[in-house]
């Protein structure tokens, strides 16, 4: 198993570990409730660093990007990030990953996932076909997202960078707790603001960015991974293999936004037919009626107790205090307020579609 150069400090802050992609990581610390909230309330930090980071340079760089996402990269200028996915040749995802353009035409960072690392740099490198300069910085890259309403306002004194007014899907490069050459980015994952930083690990930077971190004594808590997965199901965002993977489509899975059609890219043909024909089946959020939680790969049935498709994300929400998930339903019960029935062991159990993001 591989460590983050944060390990010795979740282990020394008594945080429960398991193996996550390949790396000893986090899962909790005081409880999922309890990180869940100071997010929501306050703010909290994430080690990240499993992730991936693939730097695409070169003056095919952009065309590179075009030929293997859906969303449209020419779009990005120097400063702007992109969600975006690569599609695979049979019509689903080989992953979902952010884009990062650092110089228009020539610089870009893509961030993946952890577990698609080598997946996803085999599937791009095929494409490769104009000897684009690409490099995967992930071992070396340390990645903090520091997430919660407060998040932006406690760490200003430790930037000169305006964290405040960094929008959306934004980042600027700059100095950070003192560790220069900082990528600091506002594309969270949990609809709770804040920004992520990346870093490289040289001259103690991990070390020193942590202790400035918990040494600014505003309530800063460290979150495992439970409370991550939990805070992005309620705003509805898909996690890689669970609510989208090599079989689902980004038009099923409501990712038609991400998914141009001013370019070509794999399964281009696919993904048009779908948006003219309709698809299937479509992910929906839902909401539990009876009591009970959803968990991945439960079958959802319909009130006659026919199979109409499968839970993919579930949990007990500690912000909403009721049972929400996210699923795969055939599409005649995608409709709002649709009436579906989760199978738990023996049981079928109510439940509603609902709108996401779950919380307003």
């Amino acid at each position: 198993m591989k460590n983050t150069p944060f390990t010795e400090k979740h282990i020394a802050l008594g945080a429960k570990m398991a193996p996550f992609a390949g790396y000893n990581m986090p899962i909790s610390y005081t409880g999922i409730n309890d990180e869940h909230q100071a997010v929501r309330t306050n703010a909290g930090v994430f080690d990240v660093s499993h992730m991936g980071e693939f730097m695409l340079k070169g003056e095919h760089a952009l065309d590179l990007i075009q030929r293997v996402t859906s969303n449209d990269a020419s779009k990005l200028t120097a400063g702007k990030a992109q969600y975006s996915c690569l599609p695979n040749n049979e019509g689903g995802i080989v992953d979902d990953l952010l884009v990062y353009c650092i110089e228009p035409n020539n610089v870009y960072m893509l961030v993946v996932n952890a577990s698609n690392i080598e997946k996803d740099w085999n599937w791009i490198s095929q494409f490769n076909t104009n000897n684009v300069e690409m490099h995967n910085i992930s071992d070396k890259t340390c990645l903090l997202a520091i997430q919660g309403p407060n998040a932006t306002s406690m760490l200003q004194p430790l930037t000169a960078v305006d964290l405040v007014n960094l929008k959306y899907y934004t980042f600027e490069k700059g100095e950070f707790a003192g560790v220069p050459n900082v990528v600091i980015s506002a594309t969270g994952y949990t609809g709770a603001g804040g920004i992520e930083i990346y870093f490289e690990d040289k001259d103690g930077a991990a070390e020193k960015i942590w202790d400035a971190l918990f040494s600014l004594g505003k309530g800063l808590k460290p979150i495992g991974l439970g409370a991550r997965d939990t805070l992005r199901l309620e705003m509805g965002f898909c996690l890689y293999g669970n609510d989208i993977d090599d079989r689902t489509s980004p038009m099923e899975a409501g990712l038609g936004w991400i998914t141009k059609f001013t370019k070509d890219f794999p399964s281009r043909a696919i993904f048009e037919a779908q948006k003219a024909n309709g698809v299937e089946q479509k992910l929906v959020g839902f909401e539990m009626v009876d009591k009970g939680i959803p968990r991945h790969d439960y079958e959802i049935k319909d009130a006659a107790g026919n199979v109409i498709g499968r839970v993919t994300s579930g949990t007990q929400s500690p912000s909403m205090q009721k049972a929400i998930g996210l699923g795969y339903v055939k599409t005649p019960f995608a409709a709002l307020d649709s009436e579906i029935f989760i199978a738990v062991r023996d049981k079928q159990l109510k439940a509603k579609v609902v709108k996401v993001p779950f919380l307003g």
